[in-house]
């Protein structure tokens, strides 16, 4: 059990909480205190001889013992740390103490999650059946009339007032469940690519069978109420979506989404391959020929996939590979070497004579040699043969190679308009089991190359191999418009759909692929944070390394005001966020999909990256049978190896879990309110409170959660009473007092509002916006981290970065306020640039727009049990906007002092003036701006730097 108790405050002067004085600027005693501060300041100039002060030590020791006994006293008294340390002990006899077992634990959750994605796989398998049922009984018929739902078209009229043809009304309505967004749940409908005729008689007749899916669609989403977007991609290019939706065209009125373009399409509609690309740039392949050329070469990469392997060659009077590094291999199709890839590809320029036969028995020895050392991916292999001709006699050289097993499938392209060498390249691709297209135009070349997927698919359709495929992690930018919808990375479950007619059953023909898809951050659900402990975490990768899901990969940048995805946002190797595996054992055994566990030092970030903790972290990690996925999951030693479990009646809980300034954790999943509609609008308390009084008994809850958060709100029940009181005594409260709260491993919150948000500073401080300091689906809070990890007995001052930075900003402002305007520039030039650079790249950042000036006190206490204290640390924390942010830095060296006993070892300067320079210097500098700036201020921030370093503010 991990607890965290808390209070803000913003303040012009401190003083103790049980009594009301305090520093004013108005009045007899804001005189006095500004005279005896003049009179400090004017004794401290004129006892400066040689440079040094004269002033005493041990008289600002004097100073910085008592002002660090008052916020101690202050600190203690409003956050209530010690009512919260005595509940505790009272009830330490019902408590248990259980440690945790990551073996089982890491089993439990990959088992779940092998349940909730073998129910998507079940639903995929449904629609295939269908489809090729709905297929089997159906004829075609090459003049049928038949008016499907268009998805571009639906609701929309033209200038007369009728509906469009294809259109129609089509009943829209938004749902929860798909994120809001306008949707039919009781029929799909059709989108064509703008560049595919949407009256073709293949559409039409597509469109008409597969009317059948309807049905299944909503049988499936009956069955499985999580279920997402279903889908039927044809391989005649429409693609029927459930829900039906209204699709948004770009800008220009145009639909580029092609449905044979996507990854889960390919992946299900071939097994992975090994293809070398082989290109002509000879001299006749200049100008649109050699731009055709690239555009194909592009498209062919765009159509290959993590499994898949890949090289590309140009020949001309001799044979190159286009990347040095790649001679004689294949490699990985990733995301990263199909970038790489098409950066040298349009970096080829043609000259000389092209001599084919050279670059065919190159790609031959690498496809062979990958072979025979069980390289590559162990299935199809193809040459993909670029050219605008072919004179040789290569006859040979399949011979040798390919003939008679023809193992390597030829595919050619002929590049132009010119058609005297056709017979030749033609001859090449049915010879060797492959396929011959011309590509005359630009526009010709994405059906053309799409032409090799159903060659390929061949084997699995005359097979029936029904093989079910996942992808890897993606966001969805192209089917989705709005940002909220496009950053959500999912995966893909697809399966490919065959004709099983007697008449065609031999040429193996692709109906189409299958699928739907699965939010990874509803699959993470199944891991829930309060079971890993404060610093856990559990993370996905696929069989070839790459994460799907982990709290370090950060998939999104900002461009102005809005959030895009990385390039390579999914291709983020293992090794590459969990760095501490440098002999990468964690991967390899994970990419095997092994089960096993192993233990590794590490550095967690927290605040952003801004700081860094050191853990010693526990491994257990295990394969998802039936999918390419492994589960690994991190427990900490210390507060990971422990969980808490008290138990208190319902009744008793229940009531304090309606109190007003209680809430819990809005991301995480006390009651699964996504399977039965009419629970999808109840927030995660209003489902746990309509489950324990009886009104919706039928919710699926995590009984343990409910349990822990109910005990944690009878416990932490007296906190609201204790605030309350604070508040309602007038004569001994600070006027300046902002925020108490308290925070719970149950992800309870408990808060009480001193302040109206007219007059609150840390505006955005634990509302729904302030993620860094809130319970989410990926962390908990930043400052109940560092308290967990903070000493026990020991307040932590937690100064967050943007505060640090005004104070350096105001700082620099008023130091070049005292130059002249050539020593401000070059000021602004030399000393001012990395700040200003670090104040420019966060100035987006909404948060730290608001809340400046808060100071947040962190106090890490001893256990009062008598189990390991790492089972159930208590912390109290308070939240203190600063008196002004130049004052600030006073009071923090002040408390720095007291806390820690020890000055500050500055080689260069006399231990007489060790104190001066952290404590009265300082004060004197930057409260006042009375001494000379320039003359200090070098030392001034160096002494500011390093302190702040040191004592973790």
């Amino acid at each position: 059990m991990q607890t965290a108790a808390a209070a803000g405050m913003k303040c012009r002067g401190c003083g103790s909480a049980g009594n009301a004085s305090k520093w004013d600027r108005s009045g007899l005693q804001g005189g006095r205190q500004m005279m005896l501060l003049w009179i400090i300041l004017s004794s401290s100039l004129s006892l400066m001889v040689d440079g040094q002060m004269k002033i005493a030590p041990e008289t600002v020791q004097q100073w910085a013992v008592s002002f660090g006994k008052e916020m101690a006293a202050l600190s203690a008294t409003y956050s209530g740390a010690k009512l919260l340390q005595k509940k505790y002990k009272d009830i330490e006899g019902v408590v248990k103490i259980e440690e945790v077992n990551g073996e089982e634990l890491v089993k439990r959750f990959a088992e779940e999650m092998e349940e909730m994605l073998g129910r998507k796989m079940k639903s995929v398998k449904r629609l295939a059946e269908a489809a090729e049922d709905a297929d089997l009984y159906h004829d075609y018929n090459e003049t049928l009339e038949f008016d499907y739902f268009n998805s571009m078209l639906i609701n929309k009229v033209d200038s007369a007032g009728n509906p469009l043809p294809l259109g129609g009304e089509f009943p829209l309505e938004e749902n929860e469940h798909f994120n809001k967004l306008p949707v039919s749940t009781q029929m799909s409908n059709i989108q064509v690519p703008t560049n595919v005729y949407n009256r073709d008689p293949d559409i039409l007749n597509g469109a008409y069978m597969s009317e059948a899916l309807n049905e299944v669609f909503i049988d499936n989403f009956q069955k499985d109420p999580t279920l997402t977007w279903q889908y039927f991609g044809s391989s005649t290019g429409f693609f029927r979506l459930y829900p039906g939706i209204q699709w948004i065209p770009d800008d220009n009125g145009v639909v580029t989404f092609d449905c044979r373009n996507r990854n889960w399409y390919i992946q299900a509609a071939t097994s992975p391959k090994d293809v070398v690309i082989v290109v002509d740039v000879s001299g006749s392949m200049k100008g649109l020929r050699l731009t055709i050329a690239k555009h194909t070469i592009n498209t062919i990469l765009d159509t290959l996939g993590e499994n898949d392997f890949v090289n590309i060659i140009a020949y001309s009077d001799y044979v190159r590979y286009i990347e040095p590094c790649f001679k004689g291999m294949l490699v990985q199709a990733d995301l990263d070497n199909r970038e790489h890839f098409k950066l040298l590809v349009d970096e080829l320029h043609v000259k000389g004579e092209g001599k084919v036969k050279n670059a065919m028995k190159e790609s031959f020895k690498i496809l062979n040699e990958a072979a025979a050392l069980g390289q590559g991916s162990l299935c199809n292999q193809a040459i993909m043969l670029i050219t605008d001709g072919a004179m040789e006699d290569f006859q040979d050289v399949f011979e040798e190679f390919n003939w008679p097993e023809r193992r390597v499938r030829v595919f050619t392209y002929l590049i132009g308009r010119e058609m005297t060498f056709a017979e030749n390249v033609k001859w090449i691709a049915c010879n060797n089991k492959g396929y011959y297209t011309h590509v005359s135009t630009l526009a010709d070349v994405q059906e053309n190359v799409m032409e090799y997927l159903h060659v390929l698919s061949r084997p699995m359709v005359i097979n029936h191999d029904h093989d079910i495929i996942w992808t890897e992690a993606y966001m969805d930018s192209v089917l989705f418009n709005t940002q909220a919808q496009s950053l959500l990375l999912m995966t893909s479950v697809a399966m490919p759909v065959f004709s099983k007619k007697k008449e065609t059953l031999s040429h193996g023909i692709l109906l189409g692929v299958v699928g739907t898809d699965v939010a990874l951050r509803e699959l993470m659900r199944l891991a829930p944070r309060y079971k890993l402990g404060v610093h856990g975490y559990a993370y996905l990768v696929t069989n070839n390394g790459y994460i799907l899901s982990h709290p370090d990969l950060r998939p999104l940048y900002k461009e102005g005001k809005k959030l895009k995805p990385k390039p390579n946002y999914n291709s983020v190797d293992l090794s590459e966020v969990e760095w501490e595996d440098t002999e990468e054992k964690l991967r390899t055994a994970m990419v095997k999909g092994e089960t096993g566990r192993m233990s590794l030092d590490g550095r967690t970030s927290v605040d952003k990256g801004r700081r860094v903790m050191f853990l010693r972290n526990d491994y257990f990690y295990t394969v998802i049978n039936e999918t390419p996925f492994s589960l690994g999951i991190v427990l900490t030693r210390g507060y990971g190896q422990y969980i808490f479990i008290g138990n208190v009646s319902v009744e008793e809980g229940l009531h304090d879990l309606l109190a007003p300034d209680l809430t819990i954790a809005s991301e995480w999943t006390y009651c699964e309110t996504d399977i039965d509609p009419a629970h999808r609008k109840l927030t995660q308390l209003q489902a746990v409170v309509r489950y324990l009084t009886g009104k919706e008994p039928d919710l699926e809850c995590d009984v343990l959660l409910l349990q822990q958060t109910l005990f944690d709100a009878v416990v932490t029940a007296p906190m609201e009473a204790y605030w309350t009181a604070l508040m309602l005594n007038t004569s001994g409260m600070d006027e300046e007092v902002e925020t108490a709260f308290l925070g719970t491993r149950s992800g309870l919150l408990r808060f009480q509002r001193y302040t109206g948000i007219e007059k609150r500073i840390a505006k955005s401080f634990l509302t729904s916006t302030d993620k860094e300091n809130m319970f989410t689906l990926d962390h908990f809070p930043v400052w109940y981290r560092r308290a967990a990890e903070n000493p026990p007995g020991q307040f932590l001052y937690y100064l967050p970065r943007q505060d640090t930075r005004d104070i350096f900003r105001d700082y620099e402002a008023d130091y070049s306020a005292t130059l002249s305007t050539e020593e401000a520039e070059l000021q602004a030039q030399e000393g001012g640039r990395r700040w200003r650079e670090a104040e420019e790249e966060e100035a987006d950042e909404e948060e730290e727009e608001e809340g400046r000036g808060t100071l947040l006190l962190v106090l890490g206490m001893a256990s009062p049990f008598t189990y390991p204290h790492s089972a159930a640390p208590l912390c109290a924390l308070s939240s203190v906007p600063t008196f002004s942010v130049l004052s600030l830095i006073y009071f923090l060296f002040l408390l720095s002092l007291n806390c820690t006993g020890m000055p500050l070892k500055h080689a260069k300067l006399p231990a007489s003036l060790r104190w001066m320079v952290r404590c009265l210097f300082v004060f004197i500098v930057l409260q006042f701006r009375l001494l000379p700036l320039p003359l200090y201020g070098n030392l001034i921030r160096s002494v500011v730097c390093h302190s702040m370093l040191q004592h973790k503010i």
